[in-house]
């Protein structure tokens, strides 16, 4: 009997060393190996809360704006009047020398006709300041009206909890319960009902060089009268 259990564990020992060698005996798996982390669940996409601006319906209609509007076109008016005065000596001016070429030697009549263009070349300098001004101080003043209104728009944009604004002109179509245009021009002629503008100071620019050109030369129908001798 104890041969026998001998033989039986003899044949066990054998028959678990076929099996190792086998791959059937071995133990349990080892666990694979640890894969990258699965992502974490997104955040749930913010909703999407519109609103639409006119801005130039803005800039057209509130009390700010026409002020600016009729301030700049009275200005303008004065310019416009003091411009044609000045034309109107120099055309006077012109004629004069048109009159007095045929009795005026050819070197009195260039100097006559340098001053006279000089005269022209400061009138178009002093137009181009004025304009330059005049857009210059419109452009501050719509400056000062579109911040206030931005601060505006805002605030409603916050009360409402809008992630996103659009102006107007840059719509084709769109739902007309996002526009907030008559809100903002009630707020904003609530909070800027007049507005001042602040006029620059006309700035001739520098002259350009180059010769300067003359009046015309007596013709030979009205030839020049000869130096004294």
């Amino acid at each position: 009997m104890l041969v026998w259990c001998l033989r039986f564990q003899t044949l066990l020992l054998v028959f678990l060393w076929g099996l190792a060698g086998s791959g059937l005996a071995q133990g349990p798996p080892a666990p694979p190996a640890p894969g990258p982390p699965a992502p974490a669940p997104s955040a749930a996409p913010m909703p999407l809360t519109v609103l639409v601006v006119d801005v130039q319906a803005l800039l057209q209609n509130s009390k700010a704006a026409k002020m600016v509007r009729g301030q700049i076109e009275q200005k303008r008016n004065e310019y416009t009047k003091e411009i044609s005065h000045q034309e109107e000596t120099l055309r006077a001016e012109r004629d004069s020398l048109q009159r007095q070429q045929a009795s005026m030697s050819a070197d009195a009549l260039n100097q006559k006709g340098r001053e006279f263009q000089q005269k022209v070349n400061d009138l178009e300098r002093n137009v181009q300041g004025k304009r330059q001004a005049l857009e210059k101080s419109n452009g501050e003043a719509l400056s000062k009206i579109q911040e206030q209104m931005l601060k505006i728009i805002a605030d409603i944009a916050k009360d409402r909890k809008s992630n996103l604004v659009f102006q107007r002109a840059d719509l084709v179509l769109f739902d007309q319960s996002f526009d907030v245009t008559d809100e903002v021009l009630q707020k904003l002629d609530e909070q800027m009902p007049t507005l001042t503008v602040n006029f620059a100071v006309p700035t001739p620019p520098p002259a350009s060089p180059g010769p300067a050109a003359t009046v015309a030369q007596p013709t030979a129908s009205t030839p020049a009268k000869p130096k004294k001798k």
